[in-house]
């Protein structure tokens, strides 16, 4: 599995498709075309060092993409809500990050882009050394690191 990912990270990949709208210096992570993602998209990064450490603990990985400053999972859209994403983590709705060149890096056997937001919650807390913390009003927040 790491080998498959370093040999996608270190190749080279369109990052959109032409015509496709930016939003103020980011681009949209393109997904594969014959993934279905029903759910809508979003994206969570996480600093490149984490990266394969998270990648090899999660029991299901859905598409990632990477660049040399982070690793972005693509996750159903309203991941964010009433979860506190550690301060080192990045939450992209729309899947628009500010990204530079972003690669696929791992794509999934199934039909799915996701990887399961709240697996992937815990691991972020885990890796960054941050209590998981789940908010009760809903919408974004951000807990600082320790």
């Amino acid at each position: 599995m790491l080998k498959n990912a370093m040999s996608h990270l270190l190749g080279t990949r369109r990052l959109r498709e032409p015509g496709a709208p930016a939003r103020a210096g980011r681009i949209q992570l393109p997904l594969p075309t014959t993934l279905s993602a029903s759910l809508g998209c979003d994206a969570v990064g996480v600093p490149a060092r984490y990266g394969f450490r998270l990648m090899s603990h999660l029991p299901r990985t859905g598409c990632v993409f990477a660049d040399a400053e982070r690793w972005w999972w693509i996750v159903p859209s309203g991941s964010d809500l009433e979860l506190d994403w550690p301060e080192q983590a990045f939450y992209a709705r729309g899947a628009y990050v500010p990204a530079v060149r972003p690669r696929l890096i791992h794509q999934p056997d199934s039909r799915t882009p996701y990887t399961p937001p709240i697996p992937l919650f815990l691991m972020v807390c885990q890796v960054t050394g941050v209590t998981p913390s789940w908010t009760r009003t809903g919408g974004q927040h951000v807990v600082p690191a320790p």
